[in-house]
């Protein structure tokens, strides 16, 4: 009696031992019933008959969008062809299982004329018009984000929209662009959550700008900066911050009242010893833009440096906006290399490292509101030899004069130069009209042609020009 059990039970296992291997060789040489290739219902075959099935299937180039036709081209060849053939056996290896399965699922075997098919490209264009046409007057969702504000970060709730997601569509597309027909469904657009990944980072990245400080450098004087005093508002998007800097406006304002040049009086002495206040007409100075300087001190914070400088803050007006004489702190923000004008003296001097390198008489224009030379503070915009200056006389009519030298100082058109025409080089005759070889000139400063070149080379770009 045990001996006839252990018969029958030795031949069960060796009956199940030949059920489990035919199952395993079947599996390992069919496709499980629920799988496709392109699109095309290969459970049951084996490699060789899924590549023909597949080969011999036309592609019916339709496109279904919520179950619903919106693209139809005209059925082409699958594409497949016998290169294609390994591409089943790599298929059929890796979905095989040990147990037959129900899983549905479909595979994609490219060709590389199917991935540049004009048609596949016109629906998937027809697609995207179709979801853009659906999202008109739908609304779109609003990320979460983190913000710093108050000196503060906190983290702002998402927004849900009803616009459908086009990124999400175009990867369904793409995922079965292989198959002859491709069936889309709508998904509505999600916005970023504030538990994301990314607006976690966005926070931690806000984090630390906390209680940071750093020192502002203008010129020879330091300023102490901290996140609240420079930053209004904080975000990080796309691996950058974004500031809103208005706060740090009032304490940059201090900052130009205090040692900015550009627009203000200066006191100045003359070359004979006299201190005089200049007006603030001139475009000679300097100013720290506080748009610019709250970007590099909220820049300067997140990058953690200790001190910046302000160099790259400051603005300008007339032919440069750079700024002129920042860094310049002696005589008044004037320095020691500069041109000195007096309409009185009709005379000018040139002044290197505060010693006077040569002086000249001129003609400044005449003394009439439209042609006088205007008093203030300029700088030498450009020098230019040979050049021709062009303008209108009083009289409407123009003119184009040839000079050797020409250094021009205002934005009107003033500047140095030779005047080989002129007749009358008394000390009076910019008072005689605006005859240009008898009286006072357009607004330049005309100079003796044996004068003109020596002061011509001893002027620069920059220096300024003081008119009084």
């Amino acid at each position: 009696m045990q001996l006839r059990l252990k018969y029958l039970i030795s031949g069960v296992v060796v009956l199940l031992l030949i059920l489990l291997g035919g199952i395993c060789v079947h599996q390992h040489t069919h496709f499980n019933r629920n799988t496709s290739i392109n699109g095309v219902p290969v459970g049951g075959l084996t490699a060789q008959q899924a590549y023909t099935k597949v080969k011999n299937t036309k592609r019916a180039n339709k496109v279904y969008l919520n179950g619903r036709l919106i693209s139809q081209g005209n059925a082409t060849p699958s594409g497949i062809t016998s290169k294609d053939r390994g591409k089943f056996d790599r298929a059929l290896k890796k979905q095989a299982t040990f147990f037959p399965s129900s899983k549905r699922q479909n595979i994609a075997i490219w060709t590389p004329e199917s991935k540049g098919d004009p048609q596949l490209l016109a629906s998937k264009m027809v697609a995207v018009n179709r979801l853009q046409q659906m999202n008109r007057g739908r609304r779109a969702p609003v990320d979460a984000y983190a913000v710093l504000e108050h000196g503060k970060v906190k983290l702002v709730a998402a927004k849900a929209g009803t616009q459908y997601d086009q990124d999400a569509l175009m990867k369904q597309f793409d995922n079965q662009a292989a198959n002859g027909t491709i069936r889309l469904t709508t998904q509505r657009k999600q916005p970023l959550s504030t538990q994301s990944s990314t607006v976690q980072n966005e926070k931690k990245q806000l984090q630390k700008l906390v209680g940071r400080s750093v020192q502002y450098k203008v010129e020879n004087k330091t300023y102490h900066f901290t996140t609240a005093d420079v930053i209004s508002k904080a975000t990080y998007r796309d691996g950058k911050y974004h500031f809103d800097t208005s706060k740090v406006s009032a304490k940059i304002n201090q900052i130009n009242k205090s040692q900015a040049t550009l627009g203000r009086a200066f006191k100045f002495k003359t070359h004979d010893g006299k201190v005089i206040t200049t007006n603030r007409k001139g475009t000679y100075g300097w100013k720290i833009s506080d748009q610019r300087a709250g970007q590099t001190l909220a820049q300067a914070l997140a990058d953690g440096k200790k001190e910046v400088r302000a160099d790259h803050d400051i603005y300008g007006i007339g032919y440069t906006t750079r700024g002129t004489g920042y860094g310049v702190t002696s005589n008044d923000g004037i320095g020691g290399t500069y041109a000195e004008l007096s309409i009185a003296d009709q005379h000018a001097w040139f002044y290197r490292d505060g010693k006077c390198v040569f002086d000249a008489d001129v003609v400044t224009g005449a003394n009439t509101p439209e042609e006088e030379t205007p008093k203030g503070v300029w700088y030498i915009m450009y020098q230019q030899s040979p050049s021709i200056l062009r303008g209108k006389n009083s009289d409407g009519s123009d003119y184009a004069s040839k000079v050797q030298y020409w250094s021009q100082f205002t934005n009107s058109g003033c500047g140095f130069h030779d005047a080989s025409w002129r007749k009358n080089w008394s000390k009076t005759a910019y008072l005689n009209g605006n005859n240009v070889a008898t009286g006072g000139s357009h607004g330049c400063a005309n100079m003796h042609p044996s004068d003109a070149g020596t002061a011509y080379h001893a002027l620069q770009v920059g220096e300024p020009v003081i008119v009084y």
